[in-house]
């Protein structure tokens, strides 16, 4: 199977129009063959489901004033806890990535885990289903990184890999 090694966590709302761009992203992973979990906004099904992955890759949809909805935004490790505050903010307003933080606390598997976040910022966060055209041409790039995450034995970090 493809990527047995990495987990991809999707979150999002898909009742939430951009805010389901995670999930949709995790389902055409998934038809690939994947190892997906759709966690929608409910970080605490990771703790159920972690089979001790090496590598954790998170999809989900952010906000932010100073970037192009569609655009995709790949941080790493420390990273992950850091930059998604301020400028770049999680669509859950920080709950999934502090729940995150707690669960890396409590199992000690996951806190030795390599994090991935791969974000997309949202245009529309409302009432509906649909994707802005933005963030649904936005799919194919992120199912690539996430495909070359996954596959990757040993990802040595660099900042042209953010998309």
């Amino acid at each position: 199977m493809a990527g047995e090694k990495a987990l991809i966590l999707c979150l999002g709302n898909e009742l939430m129009k951009d805010d389901g761009v995670g999930l949709r992203a995790g389902r055409v992973l998934a038809e690939k063959g994947y190892n997906v979990l759709e966690a929608g906004t409910d970080i605490f099904l990771l703790q159920n489901h972690y089979k001790g992955e090496d590598r954790l890759i998170i999809i989900d949809a952010i906000l932010s004033d100073s970037l192009r909805p569609g655009e995709i935004v790949h941080l790493t490790g420390g990273e992950v806890f850091e930059k998604l505050k301020g400028e770049i903010r999680s669509a859950h307003f920080m709950g999934a990535i502090e729940g995150l933080k707690l669960l890396m606390k409590l199992d000690e598997r996951l806190a030795k885990v390599e994090i991935h976040f791969i974000g997309i910022v949202a245009k529309e966060i409302g009432l509906g289903m649909e994707l802005s055209e933005e963030v649904e041409g936005a799919i194919p790039k992120v199912v690539e990184l996430v495909e070359k995450l996954a596959d990757t034995q040993t990802f040595i970090y660099s900042p042209a890999n953010r998309g």
